[in-house]
């Protein structure tokens, strides 16, 4: 989803603190992976963090139309300072940064299992009737049975997991990137035990225009497909992060002195109704679904620190 400029202060915010503990380095990369038209980016940048003049803002988006957007952001850059790239993948080194992957891994690719009578069973996607498309379930190799069942042991017949071997090698490959700083991912996840026991229609997941269903093949390519992040895989292959939701993420970063500026100018400002008033209207709106325990907050932000 899009965020706002709230969101983007905060993690300006982060971005200070970590150049902060790092020792205040000439050099400092900050990698938005997944950057999309770059809306994060305006907003980091135009809080004018504190590391402007030592930052290197890297956008990393696979999609070329995006990032055609890009190009208005790197040729005027509204923090001053600040030097802005744009690439299709992570950069080779990143020896002082913060990378960060808002949104990211629910997006990349990922097997699906499914536990039948006999046994775990891959699902595939074939052609049925002309433009339908039907599942079909194809026996997993000893190997890959033996990895299910590690992951879900408990799983009832019917039960499915995703195998997120993508997002594993993402993380990991960002971890090895980054020499000094911080890896932030936020995303919505659960664990693949608990998975196997929800109906998949819950967690894959489809977005047709920003509205959210639940069937993946229906008018295919028409919609995103997302799958919730089985962070029990991520954590096993690279242990070590610091693992909250994005509520307590947010408020460790200031959100609630942030929202206290906020109702204080639109209490001052409301009956002008000038663009100060709106903007702390909008950041009051922006903090309460940014935390709402049953939306974007119940997130789960994971933090890998590196040097």
């Amino acid at each position: 989803m899009e965020v706002g400029p709230l969101f983007g202060r905060l993690v300006a915010r982060m971005a200070d603190r970590c150049w902060e503990e790092l020792g205040r380095p000439a050099d400092f990369t900050l990698v938005d992976a997944g950057a999309g038209s770059g809306t994060l980016a305006r907003s980091i940048l135009a809080a004018n963090p504190a590391c402007a003049g030592a930052l290197r803002y890297v956008l990393v988006e696979r999609s070329g139309a995006l990032r055609r957007a890009h190009e208005e952001l790197i040729g005027r850059p509204p923090a001053p300072g600040a030097r802005l790239e744009s690439r299709a993948d992570l950069p080779d080194g990143v020896p002082d940064g913060l990378i960060i992957a808002n949104e990211l891994l629910d997006n990349l690719p990922c097997r699906l299992f499914e536990r039948t009578a006999e046994g775990w069973a891959e699902v595939f996607v074939r052609a049925g009737s002309p433009g339908r498309f039907v599942e079909e379930l194809r026996p997993l190799p000893t190997a890959d049975q033996d990895v299910a069942a590690g992951l879900a042991p408990g799983a009832p017949v019917g039960g499915r997991i995703p195998l997120a071997a993508a997002a594993v090698e993402w993380v990991g490959r960002a971890l090895d990137t980054l020499r000094g700083g911080r890896l932030v991912v936020i995303d919505y996840t659960d664990t693949s035990a608990s998975l196997a026991a929800r109906p998949a229609w819950e967690w894959v997941r489809t977005y047709r225009s920003g509205v959210r269903g639940h069937e993946p093949l229906v008018d295919v390519g028409s919609a995103d497909i997302t799958v919730e992040v089985p962070l029990d895989q991520i954590l096993a292959a690279h242990p070590g992060a610091e693992v909250c939701d994005q509520a307590a993420f947010l408020r460790s970063l200031g959100i609630e002195e942030m929202v206290a500026e906020g109702r204080a100018v639109w209490h001052e400002r409301a009956a002008i109704g000038d663009l100060a008033a709106l903007e702390a209207r909008s950041r009051i709106h922006e903090a309460e679904a940014l935390c709402d325990a049953s939306g974007l907050g119940a997130f789960t932000v994971a933090v890998w620190r590196r040097g």
